[in-house]
């Protein structure tokens, strides 16, 4: 009895010793293959992609970004931006205004669509593509809960460097976050924003709850 527990014995040590040295070979085999790189988008690839209805295309720093499209509520809000901020900056013409689907290259691997943004005008003219100018006074981004992510950290950093003064309209909490090109934390303001255009010779000081009871509650 003892002889054949022996036997036993000798006959499992191989066959798990065979099967531990497998284990490490193939553990070896992986770790010598190489890494997948990430694909790293440009902006031409991006505007070559074919459209699709109900989708949005972007790429920061070489990141694809797709977002849904925008709801009914979202496009009210953007165009009560809008509606203030035209004649603001048209009396006199001190910046062009712009919106969705006009697009910033900041670089090869950067192109967005801001819902809402302001350019500096040039000897007086507005730009005719963001070459001309390189920088945006503001720039505008309406959250969503599916954009609300690239928004806040992908799209923020972006948009600090490049020296805008960048607003996060959040609906749901009808508040709008204020970032600097240098904050590490947002202003939040609730009841009224104040901002004073380039060459401008007044602010325009904008009320928030009626802007968003315009936009939610009509």
């Amino acid at each position: 009895m003892r002889a054949a527990v022996m036997m036993l014995r000798e006959r499992r040590g191989p066959m798990l010793g065979d099967a531990q040295l497998h284990f490490q070979r193939r553990a070896a085999d992986i770790m010598g293959m190489p890494a997948v790189e990430r694909r790293r988008w440009t902006a031409a690839e991006v505007r070559a992609l074919p459209e699709q209805p109900g989708k949005r295309f972007e790429v920061v720093d070489g990141d694809l970004l797709v977002s849904p499209g925008p709801s009914f509520a979202h496009q009210r809000i953007v165009l009560e931006f809008q509606l203030l901020l035209a004649p603001y900056l048209r009396t006199p013409p001190v910046a062009d205004l712009l919106g969705g689907p006009a697009e910033i290259e900041a670089d090869a691997h950067t192109l967005v669509q801001p819902d809402v943004f302001v350019l500096p005008r040039p000897g007086g003219r507005n730009p005719r593509e963001w070459s001309d100018v390189g920088r945006a006074l503001l720039i505008i981004e309406v959250l969503s809960p599916t954009t609300a992510r690239h928004d806040r950290v992908t799209k923020r950093r972006r948009y600090q460097a490049l020296g805008a003064e960048y607003w996060i309209v959040d609906p749901e909490s009808r508040l709008v976050e204020r970032w600097m090109p240098n904050d590490e934390r947002p202003q939040v303001l609730d009841a009224e924003i104040t901002w004073t255009a380039e060459g401008a010779a007044r602010p325009i000081v904008i009320d928030l709850q009626a802007l968003f009871a315009r936009a939610l509650d009509g």
